[in-house]
């Protein structure tokens, strides 16, 4: 089980209000308890999330009955009893993560593909979404899911996440076909959510983001910024005129018909990077429907991919994505370089996490792209699973030709595409971000 979704899951214990806290304040103390540096450890320990209730099923779970919950079938209070929804709660954490004994289990739904539809319509039913995700990515490992999930009566009890989509794009080319409507339905549904979240934003920052990198100091009128031109002649204002004398228009240029910006997006596939790969692979395609940009989608491992003809459909985009294998980066880098067109326009996105087979032949690659003019972003991951595992001395060695290299959550991607867009200074706005954020 991976570490980091116990903590996050212990960390949902202060909220008594998703998990059901009772209004005698009880679950309230209970929590605070669990707030605690060693509370958290032994949940993590335990490898098992915090039970809660879906929203607006608020029950009383009282101190030593939220322990044993926690903690399973070796918890100090394990003899505590537990009846109706916390009995329910209880089996089916211990369906995944117990043996009875306290060992952790694997195969305890069995091969039934029936058990394991209605386990995964019971944890919907007891647990808050977030923690119904965590325990869906810790089923596929644990449990041996990965073949269970190819079953589309399972497929069509799962809650979709970027996760469970990141696990049907790798399973892509073995998924049956009985399976493989229900998988794109999973695929589709989770792709849209993504796409309503941040579709205007994206559309708002590269419009506004060309506008602005066509400002001009002798605009039209009808083009003049007035606030900017204010802010530009402050030291030109006259007290008793209460005014200001504007030695210096600030405006945009005429809005330029056409593509504007080339964008080319290069993925590794490498397993490491599934969620990055998806999301990536979701935001081309809102990219792509912006007639002022210029989209291009490039996946890569040992082999190349263009995905670029598929942009239409993320489904597609997602199972054209081959998640596994090795890593050789430079070719990727050259077919690239290959679709450039206009290298002073263009924006050259590598969203890997550096680790290659031939590092020096991919960064003298990306040497070479900048020396050309094109603009060139490494992002180690574009995912929301927190501090990416990275080649630091490949991201050092970017950072030392001009070129940045960090994370981006996908809710940041649009302003980072703005500031690329408007030719800032990315080390420097990611610091700036990282320290807003702090």
């Amino acid at each position: 089980m991976n570490p980091a979704h116990t903590t996050d899951a212990a960390g949902e214990l202060p909220r008594g209000g998703e998990l059901g806290a009772g209004a005698d304040g009880t679950a309230g103390e209970a929590a605070d308890t669990a707030a605690s540096a060693d509370a958290a450890d032994a949940a993590a320990g335990a490898g098992k999330p915090a039970a809660g209730t879906p929203d607006g099923g608020a029950e009383r779970i009282g101190r030593d009955q939220r322990w044993r919950l926690m903690l399973g079938a070796d918890a100090p209070r394990r003899r505590v009893p537990l009846s109706g929804r916390l009995e329910a709660m209880d089996r089916a954490l211990a369906a995944l993560y117990d043996d009875g004994t306290g060992r952790s289990r694997r195969g305890g739904l069995g091969g039934s593909s029936p058990d394991v539809a209605r386990w995964l319509g019971d944890i919907r039913a007891y647990f808050p979404n977030r923690v119904v995700k965590v325990m869906q990515t810790d089923a596929i490992e644990r449990l041996g899911l990965r073949s269970l999930l190819m079953e589309p009566e399972i497929l069509e009890s799962v809650e979709p996440d970027i996760h469970l989509v990141a696990t049907l794009a790798s399973l892509s080319k073995v998924i049956p076909e009985s399976s493989k409507e229900s998988a794109r339905k999973v695929v589709a549904r989770t792709a849209r959510d993504v796409e309503e979240r941040l579709t205007g934003r994206l559309d708002q920052a590269v419009r506004g983001a060309l506008n602005r990198a066509s400002r001009t100091d002798r605009p039209r009128p009808a083009d003049i910024d007035w606030n900017r031109t204010i802010a530009a002649n402050l030291k030109n204002y006259l007290p008793e005129h209460r005014t200001v004398v504007p030695e210096r228009l600030v405006g945009y240029g005429r809005r330029r018909l056409g593509v504007q910006r080339e964008l080319v997006i290069c993925l590794d596939q490498s397993g490491s990077m599934a969620t990055s790969v998806v999301y990536a692979s979701i935001l081309a395609c809102v990219l792509a429907a912006i007639g002022s940009l210029s989209t291009t989608l490039v996946a890569y491992s040992t082999d190349v991919a263009d995905l670029t003809e598929r942009l239409a459909d993320p489904v597609d985009v997602v199972f054209g994505a081959q998640l596994g294998g090795g890593t050789d980066t430079s070719p990727a880098i050259d077919y690239c370089a290959q679709r450039i067109g206009r290298p002073s326009s263009s924006i050259f996105i590598l969203v890997s996490d550096l680790y290659d087979a031939k590092p020096e032949a991919m960064l003298s690659r990306i040497a070479r792209m900048v020396a050309s003019g094109v603009q060139v972003i490494a992002l180690l991951a574009l995912s929301d699973d927190g501090v990416p595992s990275y080649n630091r001395k490949a991201a050092a060695d970017l950072a030392a030709m001009g070129v940045p290299a960090f994370g981006c959550t996908p809710d940041a991607f649009p302003d980072l595409l703005a500031a690329a867009i408007e030719r800032q200074d990315l080390g420097r706005w990611a610091e700036e971000r990282a320290a807003a954020q702090a």
